[in-house]
């Protein structure tokens, strides 16, 4: 018997942009060296809601109100590439995007070696970025090293494993997913996403920016 056309349709399915910046050299040299020179109190989160470390800086999330020349280049490539993940996933015209504001909070990260960031999300957005300006170094026979991870938000969806699910394409999977990221790269998650950032390793430092969005209408 010839089986009926299967139609595979993807139910609960959770949508991850991935971008890189074309010529991201001299833009991020710039951010690096204006991030390592406030990498002081003044500009640190003072209401950070994670446990704090020596090895991780995060700054306030104000980054995006600087006027320095590679700032207001990053805002707009990330802000616009937002943008544009939202009216694509969204099906919206341009002119029903004109009426809307993208809000942001926006900060950067510093990690040394033993640096992480534990499992969370953000409740009081609706999508989220990450920007790599400084990869770090690699370490050899530890390519999770400052990895971000993606954690599976499917509870007992990899309860029974057997022959039938255990190796089913990696949009249907389970487990964490995993992303090293290289400088230039961005990447645009729904907020609601649990993610966290595995142990950096390396002898260097490894410098990321963030921002939660959210959409107001005008």
């Amino acid at each position: 018997m010839v089986p009926a056309k299967l139609q595979l349709q993807s139910w609960f399915a959770s949508p991850v942009v991935l971008t890189q910046h074309p010529d991201p050299a001299r833009m991020n040299a710039e951010l690096e060296a204006l991030f390592l020179m406030r990498e002081t109190d003044e500009f640190r989160n003072k209401f950070a809601s994670h446990i704090p470390q020596a090895e991780l800086f995060e700054s306030a999330f104000s980054v995006f109100k600087w006027t320095e020349r590679c700032v207001l280049e990053l805002r707009s490539f990330m802000l616009d590439n937002v943008g544009a993940a939202v009216a694509h996933l969204n099906g919206y015209k341009p002119e029903e995007m004109t009426k809307l504001t993208l809000e942001n909070h926006t900060w950067f990260h510093v990690m040394r070696h033993g640096a992480s960031f534990a499992a969370h999300n953000h409740p009081n957005a609706s999508w989220s970025a990450v920007y790599c300006v400084r990869a770090g170094e690699q370490v050899p026979g530890r390519p999770d090293s400052g990895a971000l991870r993606f954690l599976d938000h499917r509870p007992g969806s990899n309860a029974f494993l057997d022959a039938g699910n255990s190796s089913l394409r990696r949009e249907f999977g389970f487990g964490h997913q995993v992303l090293n990221l290289v400088a230039g790269q961005l990447v645009i998650f729904p907020a609601y996403l649990v993610h966290e950032v595995a142990t950096f390793l390396g002898k260097d430092h490894r410098i990321t920016v963030a921002a939660n969005c959210w959409f107001t209408s005008k």
